[in-house]
């Protein structure tokens, strides 16, 4: 992947644009996507997949909602991408609000679909919650469901990381540590939060190389559709939006 990679968040509504022309040859791209939630949503989705496979993305990813609350609109989408589609399907699993023997499930569940490749998240705090505190039947972090994951199947491994430093991190050097620990857990590869700044980029890229870490840090790109929504969401994620 090299660094060439990009990532992009098409949101719950498929985008009205038209893709023109293949991307260059040295351009790899992966979509992440909401799994859609209702029959009209659900025709656009697939419509939207149409117009991006020419693009030839190295893979498609498919949200698990918080909590899995889409497990269910989750394992449907991936399993129809990988079956129906030429497209790589990647699904997404995160560890809050489910016991360890349900994401042991819903992982089994995934590879005996044919899924092979997972985001592994730690989830945002349960709704209602002012903060993350780990429950002691859940896997406490993306580091330990990682680790579970790759004594499950021999997944490919993709996970999150922060040019702009986690909300809930004390310092630069606490992110980059949570970071080396989902490495050292078995991750494969990492896709940033989205940031609008190459520099932030570049500058968090020099502190993780500079931490022994080796693995592809892809950047994370959002299409800005909707300028006001963009900062309402930034403000929550702690992506700086320039003036």
């Amino acid at each position: 992947m090299n660094g060439k990679s990009q990532f992009l968040d098409l949101g719950k509504k498929s985008p009205t644009f038209a893709i023109a022309a293949p991307l260059p040859h040295d351009v790899d791209v992966s979509f992440e996507l909401f799994p859609p939630n209702s029959p009209s949503i659900e025709q656009g989705f697939w419509a939207c997949l149409t117009r991006l496979a020419p693009l030839d993305p190295r893979f498609v990813s498919i949200t698990y909602g918080a909590g899995g609350s889409t497990g269910g609109r989750s394992l449907h989408t991936v399993t129809r991408i990988r079956h129906n589609t030429k497209l790589e399907p990647a699904a997404h699993l995160s560890c809050v609000g489910a016991d360890r023997d349900r994401v042991d499930i819903v992982a089994r569940t995934f590879w005996n679909h044919g899924i092979r490749h997972i985001v592994a998240l730690r989830g945002d705090p349960p709704r209602g919650a002012d903060r993350y505190e780990p429950h002691p039947d859940c896997y406490a972090y993306a580091s330990d469901l990682i680790e579970r994951l790759k004594r499950i199947a021999d997944f490919r491994i993709s996970i999150a990381a922060y040019p702009e430093m986690h909300l809930e991190s004390r310092d630069i050097q606490n992110d980059l540590d949570n970071l080396k620990r989902k490495v050292d857990a078995g991750a494969d590869q990492a896709f940033t939060q989205y940031f609008f700044g190459v520099d932030v980029f570049l500058r968090y890229l020099e502190r993780v190389r500079a931490a022994s870490i080796t693995i592809p840090i892809i950047p994370g790109i959002l299409p800005v559709t909707n300028f006001k929504q963009v900062v309402k969401f930034s403000a929550m994620c702690g992506a700086s939006v320039p003036t």
